[in-house]
């Protein structure tokens, strides 16, 4: 198979439509960064909770056990939202080996593209509304006291 200038043209054109995908691809890996630290701190916290029980080997106080209890659905949400942005990606990724085999097998292939992407971003929607989810009870559980105390920053 030799490539002729019309060869080229198609394989510049592949990379071009890839391109987009790969910078969904960046986005999509930010987002997982950002929801292994938050994935990390909520497993650290419950580790630090069950050395306290360890330490005392007494009933639990309510507040701990309600404590417990929500980190444990918050790991749930985080952890549902961590594997749906990791089918996306890897769905992004298939659109883009299509796209190239599209090319160079010149076949239209269209369709394949479309409903890989379709799958890929009801697969983002559903990673992020879990996420959305994840940080909206994060948010109710945990209150910042403010005192009463002194005046206000001025």
């Amino acid at each position: 198979m030799s490539l002729s200038p019309d060869s080229f043209h198609d394989v510049a054109r592949a990379i071009q439509l890839a391109l987009a995908p790969v910078f969904l691809l960046t986005g999509i890996a930010g987002l997982l960064s950002v929801m292994a630290g938050r994935l990390a701190r909520i497993i650290d916290r419950g580790r630090a909770l069950s050395e306290r029980r360890d330490e005392h080997l007494k009933v639990l106080p309510e507040s701990v056990w309600l404590e417990q209890k929500t980190l444990e659905q918050r790991r749930h949400l985080t952890s549902v939202a961590i594997t749906s942005c990791t089918i996306a990606a890897l769905l992004v990724c298939t659109v883009i080996i299509v796209l190239f085999l599209e090319v160079m097998l010149e076949v239209p292939l269209n369709w394949v593209i479309g409903v890989l992407f379709s799958a890929a971003m009801l697969a983002l929607v559903v990673g992020l509304a879990y996420f959305l989810r994840e940080v909206h009870l994060a948010t109710q559980t945990i209150r910042i006291p403010i005192s009463s105390r002194g005046s206000a920053p001025k």
